[in-house]
């Protein structure tokens, strides 16, 4: 199977006289499953479209890259990359980073901030009459009003501010080939508004003809720029309705005279479905046109991995997974995943390790609520917190015949885990044991986050005694085997409601108490659609609207950063 086309010599090659969708991408192209342009089009692809893509094209010099392949017969497509732009750009004290790992060579440059919202705009300006669907988490995480860090200010759904004709939010499958058949004969947007997981703009008129019991109306833009109560009140309806299990609330959102339309999402896919999306013929390869130009920094880091599941029930405030890939799990079936690590064992340079074998949250495959029943009328975002809910089914066994099965596989000679791991999920089992005998390759990364139990709390993480628990079983099994491995936590400064006195605790206990020495400190980005970033921005939990302490200027976030490596 050839990679999709991304050039007219290649088009012609393939004998098109039209394209159906141009997919235009922040990154470099890498048909892999690991890539969202390459999903879509390859999805797409199965249904009988012809798809191009378009990746990091010039947007600074005369446009060519965006008029070269022409206008599509159906509709342009557009996503930041696998990573939000600005996140991909600046450092958490809003320094540029000099590098780009989507980029060949891990040359910055390539793509500009904001990426959706530029090339959006680029389109819309060269082809006014030709349909913008933007996607990916850049899009997704900016569907309604978002405050923005790298501006400091709250900002309206990117469909303002790009110009962009419909947002497919979260995950494309399913979606995106509901959007390419509901155009199939046209630009039909009386359609595309009845296909869930898509937002787009309205008026009036439209929003006052919807099902009142169904719409949620939020406050409009306009006031939550001046009320920081009602852009909190605005976050935790969102939350709730898209971590719901099969919610059928429509969100309206008004800004100006125009009104945001964020339809329920999907249910969450089978596992047919996913498979589906992971067996398609992806070259698993980065695409020719970068011989010679050097590695790519992401491909190098997961080509020989295995994703095992997306979703994730955490809910850690400061993390985007759930707000984009939802928190119910979709697990794939083994008989796709064991497909996939043979196929892995046969790629040129394979050696015989995987270096991951994983997901959002490395051991949550196949989990969930024992009573769907009781999951469908859950409103809480996290499984996990404040308490793990006892109607989660934490059972590990069948993870654990799974990685057999997979060293069973001739030619794997080890597969590591290198996803995070929930130890406040672990169960009776000895799962834990299994990952550092079997899947560990020397050091095995956690993410206990603080110590204060007033700081975890408003991560949602769970207290740090676990960890000391976690720390005190890791040195008894390495004893036990003889292993010299490590254990590494991984800790974040600067969080709402983390003060220097709380730095200075965690110090004591860490590098002090613990004896550990760090080597990376995670000082807070907030990013879009966080519980985190709304509390950095409005000063206080907006579930509870008790106040919360943030370092805001560069100098509280150095002096809590700093306490890191005090001795």
């Amino acid at each position: 199977m050839a990679f999709l086309p991304t050039t007219v010599k290649e088009v012609k090659a393939l004998g098109w006289d039209y394209i159906d969708v141009i997919l235009f991408t922040g990154d470099a192209y890498i048909d892999h499953p690991s890539f969202g342009a390459a999903v879509v089009g390859r999805l797409l692809e199965a249904e009988g479209y012809r798809v191009a893509i378009v990746p990091q094209p010039n947007w600074r010099d005369d446009l060519r890259d965006f008029t070269k392949l022409g206008a599509p017969r159906l509709f342009f497509a557009v996503t930041g990359g696998a990573m939000d732009s600005m996140v991909n750009h600046y450092t958490a004290n809003l320094r540029l980073r000099s590098n780009d790992a989507y980029t060949p060579g891990g040359k910055a440059g390539f793509r500009p901030d904001r990426v959706v919202k530029t090339y959006t705009q680029i389109l819309k300006r060269l082809y006014p009459h030709v349909p913008v669907v933007v996607g990916g988490i850049e899009a997704s995480l900016r569907r309604l009003t978002h405050y923005d860090y790298w501006d400091n200010e709250l900002k309206p759904s990117i469909l303002v501010e790009s110009g962009a004709d419909l947002l497919i939010y979260g995950m494309g499958e399913g979606v995106v080939q509901e959007v390419a058949k509901a155009m199939r004969n046209g630009f039909n947007m009386k359609l595309l508004r009845k296909i869930n997981q898509v937002a787009f703009l309205a008026d009036r008129e439209y929003v006052e003809r919807l099902d009142k019991e169904r719409t949620l109306r939020l406050h409009p833009y306009e006031v939550c720029r001046k009320n920081k109560s009602a852009f909190g009140e605005n976050f935790t309806a969102m939350e709730i309705e898209s971590n719901r299990m099969a919610s059928d609330r429509i969100l309206v959102e008004p800004t100006g005279e125009r009104f945001v339309v964020v339809n329920p999402p999907r249910p969450i896919l089978s596992t047919e479905e996913l498979d589906h999306s992971f067996d398609l013929p992806y070259e698993r390869a980065p695409h020719p046109r970068y011989r010679g130009k050097g590695d790519i920094p992401a491909w190098e880091m997961i080509k020989f991995s295995v994703n095992l599941h997306r979703g994730c029930f955490g809910g850690c405030s400061f993390c985007t997974i759930s707000a984009h890939q939802g928190k119910f799990i979709h697990s794939r079936s083994e008989r796709s995943i064991l497909r996939e690590v043979e196929r892995v064992t046969q790629m040129e340079g394979f050696k015989g390790y995987l270096s991951d074998i994983g997901g959002p949250s490395a051991n949550m495959y196949r989990m969930g609520g024992k009573n769907r029943e009781l999951c469908a009328k859950c409103r809480r975002p996290s499984c996990l917190h404040p308490k793990p809910c006892p109607n989660l089914d934490n059972d590990h066994s069948g993870l654990i015949k799974l990685y057999e099965k997979i060293r069973a596989v001739k030619g794997i000679k080890k597969a590591f885990i290198g996803s995070g791991i929930r130890y406040d999920l672990f169960d009776k089992s000895n799962y834990f044991e299994q990952v550092v005998k079997h899947h560990t390759s020397g050091r095995l990364k956690v993410a206990p986050e603080h110590t204060e139990d007033r700081v975890l709390n408003l991560m949602r993480k769970p207290s740090f005694s676990l960890f000391e628990e976690l720390n005190a079983r890791f040195k008894a099994v390495c004893r036990r085997e003889g292993l010299r491995y490590q254990l590494i936590p991984y800790f974040i400064s600067s969080h709402p409601g983390c003060t220097e006195q709380d730095m200075r605790a965690l110090s004591q206990k860490v590098l002090g108490r613990l004896n550990f020495t760090l080597e990376q400190v995670q000082d807070l980005t907030p990013t879009p659609m966080t519980l985190s970033s709304v509390m950095f921005y409005t000063g206080e939990n907006p579930y509870t609207h008790e106040k919360v302490y943030v370092a805001h200027s560069q100098e509280e976030k150095r002096r809590q950063k700093a306490w890191f490596f005090k001795k």
